[in-house]
């Protein structure tokens, strides 16, 4: 039996980025292995939301490397290209094309740029749809639909680029309750089948349940890297300490 523990698929070392004279990011570094959960929490500001758009060069850093699946995220547009096709982005925004259906939303990148045929991209998309209980839907436009709705849109779509790794930042921070259960609902399913994610989020109890490993970030550093249960059972800094006393009895 194999007990070799997979790879890393991201490798985030010594990153630094600024905006001017600001320094957001310092010395930034941490992995993500194959199948794992981690989720990138801290205070508002702390840069959380950059190092993910870093990861899928959204965002450009000075110095530094990142690697995903031994590629370095370098300047290169062609090669970023290829890049997003295989890290998958869901932003708290949703960021849905207004004047397009459901379906076409979904089967619109891979059909330009993976060059599916369009029967087989929207089969899939359909497949997906379902997935996440939305199946009648398809034709529908995102207006037409609620934020909890566009959200797992959203989720589809990424997903319809068969990515090897998915990056969430703050998926649930623009809806209410009942919204945010539904999308944390299929995160955790997508967790179970051991898909690779990076998640930026507050909400705590799907950190608990869900998240592998904790990374808690303040002014721009990584203050903590541990398993989940450590993280919230016995965390090593004051600042993690407060931080989770301020969520947990909020």
């Amino acid at each position: 039996m194999d007990t070799k523990q997979p790879g890393p698929v991201v490798i985030i070392d010594k990153v630094n980025k600024w905006y001017g004279p600001l320094q957001v990011l310092t010395q930034c570094s941490g992995s993500v292995r194959e199948g794992e959960v981690v989720v990138i929490c801290g205070p508002s500001g702390s840069g959380k939301s950059t190092l993910l758009k870093c990861i899928n060069g959204l965002e450009r850093f000075q110095s530094g490397t990142i690697s995903v699946h031994g590629q370095r995220i370098d300047s290169s547009a062609t090669k970023l290209h290829r890049l997003r096709a295989r890290v998958g982005m869901v932003f708290q925004s949703f960021e849905l094309y207004p004047h397009l259906t459901i379906l076409r939303n979904i089967t619109l990148a891979p059909i330009k740029v993976l060059k599916r045929d369009r029967a087989a991209a929207e089969e899939s998309a359909v497949a997906l749809l379902r997935r996440v209980g939305l199946a009648e839907y398809e034709e529908k436009y995102p207006s037409q639909l609620s934020g909890g709705q566009q959200q797992r849109v959203a989720i589809v779509r990424a997903l319809a680029m068969s990515p090897s790794v998915m990056l969430f930042d703050e998926p649930t921070s623009a809806l209410d309750p009942e919204m945010t259960k539904e999308v944390l609902d299929v995160m955790t399913d997508l967790a179970s089948d051991g898909m690779t994610m990076v998640v930026v989020t507050h909400e705590m109890g799907f950190a608990r349940r869900v998240g592998h490993r904790v990374i808690f970030m303040e002014h721009g550093r990584v203050v903590e890297d541990s398993p989940c249960k450590k993280f919230f059972d016995n965390p090593s800094s004051d600042r993690a300490k407060a931080f989770i006393s301020q969520i947990l009895h909020h």
